[in-house]
């Protein structure tokens, strides 16, 4: 039996501003910035001490792919330009999404500070406050207790839709037909390696032979399950290696034991990956272990319902929508094995046919159920199988981006999220 006791404390407010991102990761931070661009009051709250989400405390290897974002380009520069004098090795090769962790949090900083934008570090999502079918706020809790933030529009960036899960808008979990969900991940970083003779694989599809065997096949063989396959990125940083490696199934990234139960496991993995790359891996002989992630990725939980959602064929067709908010977004199924490691079967990397860039509408961002509030980022409403396309870090941005200028636009004309003119919001988007 399950005991309880009644809350009961009255709640200070602590802020009051135009526009509340809950989330600073890719999603928030276009949000945040471009709603601040438009002249919004904007506040960005953030259980990391860091900005960038995964980007950054994730230790994501780069941002991938692309899509219509301005503000992503912005940080691809500002970073690179950072870093060339302090450590980035040009000779590497690697692109100006790759992404060296600690610059790209002074950068993300330094430009949020430049738009005054008020950011709570440490700040948990814990309620979303709704009156008469609209969001007025949220109750967050940090180190100084527990507070309310008032905003005229609430932006839930926080990739498993906290907020909007608490203001009643209604979802599914996982893949449609069972629930399931893609496999988490820690990633983590490693020196020493022997870049004149190292091999990158950068897809569940690319197999390397070597002396010893297939590096795949030995990998599924030879790693604790559900761990089994071989994703290295080169680093800006010389002789370093981003692995995309870890693996834990089964995993509810909105469940607390669970989560833990996935840090756990892939944490419990990095040494034997290690010791993998040393022994069967050209180039790594001597690799060390140089860090890991403080934020593990979970890549799908929450799908919300909104009053458009995208489909697979959408993305396939690469269909145009004239109400579009995003455009020139370019992924592929990025489905990891939801039952092991791997590609999943409806994974699709290489062979990858798709029409041409397609675009995602204002109303995949529209929530049902609630006014004064936006989707942003992964937890957009979609099925399981396009959210493995549009879940990427580049598309992210920019439907942060979209959710910011529309925000600042509903505010400005004095009416509701659901009635901004479209084309209004085009005029502030990449092209």
């Amino acid at each position: 039996m399950l005991n309880f006791i009644n809350e009961t404390n009255q709640i200070p407010q602590i802020a009051d501003v135009d526009v509340l991102v809950c989330g600073a990761g890719p999603a928030g931070l276009g949000a945040s910035i471009m709603a601040a661009r438009l002249g919004a009051s904007v506040m960005l709250v953030e259980s990391q001490g860091c900005l960038g989400g995964i980007a950054t405390a994730g230790m994501m290897s780069h941002w991938g792919d692309r899509s219509s974002s301005i503000v992503m380009k912005e940080i691809w520069d500002l970073a690179y330009e950072k870093s060339k004098d302090i450590g980035w090795a040009q000779e590497n090769g690697c692109g100006k999404d790759a992404i060296y962790h600690d610059i790209q949090k002074i950068v993300l900083e330094e430009m949020v500070s430049k738009e005054n934008i008020k950011v709570l570090y440490y700040t948990l999502v814990c309620k979303a406050v709704v009156e008469n079918g609209e969001i007025v706020g949220v109750i967050v809790e940090n180190k100084s207790g527990r507070g309310f933030i008032r905003a005229k529009r609430v932006i839930d960036s926080t990739g498993d839709g906290d907020v909007a899960a608490s203001a009643g808008v209604p979802y599914f979990k996982g893949r449609e037909s069972d629930g399931r969900m893609q496999p988490c991940t820690i990633m983590f970083n490693v020196g020493g390696v022997d870049f004149e003779r190292a091999v990158f694989p950068p897809s569940f599809e690319t197999t390397v032979e070597t002396e010893k065997g297939e590096l795949q096949a030995l990998a599924k063989k030879l790693l604790p399950f559900p761990a089994g396959h071989v994703l290295l990125y080169k680093q800006p940083i010389p002789n370093t290696v981003c692995c995309n490696m870890t693996n834990a199934i089964e995993i509810d990234g909105t469940d607390g034991e669970s989560l833990t139960k996935g840090v756990f496991t892939c944490r419990s993995q990095i040494i034997p990956i290690i010791k993998f790359l040393r022994e069967y891996v050209p180039g790594y002989e001597n690799c060390w272990l140089m860090s890991s992630a403080s934020l593990i990725g979970i890549r799908e939980t929450r799908h919300f319902e909104g009053y458009e959602t995208l489909s697979k064929d959408d993305i396939l067709q690469a269909k145009y929508y004239d109400n579009w908010v995003v455009k020139r977004a370019w992924f592929n199924f990025d489905v990891h094995n939801l039952t092991g490691a791997s590609l999943d079967k409806t994974g699709i990397q290489h062979g990858w046919k798709q029409n041409g860039e397609y675009t995602i509408p204002y109303g995949c961002l529209l929530p049902k159920n609630v006014e004064g509030l936006l989707l942003s980022g992964r937890n957009i409403s979609g099925s399981h199988l396009a959210h493995s396309n549009f879940r990427i870090m580049s598309v992210c941005i920019a439907i942060g981006e979209a959710a910011g200028v529309a925000s600042a636009i509903s505010i400005k004309q004095n009416v509701k999220l659901s009635q901004v003119d479209v084309k209004e919001i085009q005029k502030y988007m990449g092209k």
